[in-house]
């Protein structure tokens, strides 16, 4: 059995998807560009990658836990994507 599954972005509630968005930001912790960003604007940031296919939801079976990787990331994990690619 695969350790990791793409999950279609349709596949999670709306409330889901929000908080996985939120929590994926908020890891990453501080800003290191020209300008903070706002919660807001990188929230809006990750739902255009993640409509444009240029990031995927991946459920890991050991740590019972969703993230979102890059299209290279799903591939390293040996993951074929669900969708084409954006």
């Amino acid at each position: 059995m695969a350790s990791h599954i793409e999950v279609p972005k349709d596949g999670l509630s709306r409330e889901a998807l929000e908080g996985l968005v939120e929590e994926f930001i908020t890891r990453e912790g501080t800003d290191y560009g020209l300008r903070e960003h706002s919660l807001e604007e990188k929230r809006e940031a990750v739902l255009r990658q993640l409509a444009r296919n240029e990031i995927a939801i991946v459920f890991d079976f050991e740590s019972e836990s969703t993230t979102l990787v890059s299209r290279q990331e799903l591939r390293q994990l040996g993951i074929t994507p669900s969708e084409q690619e954006g």
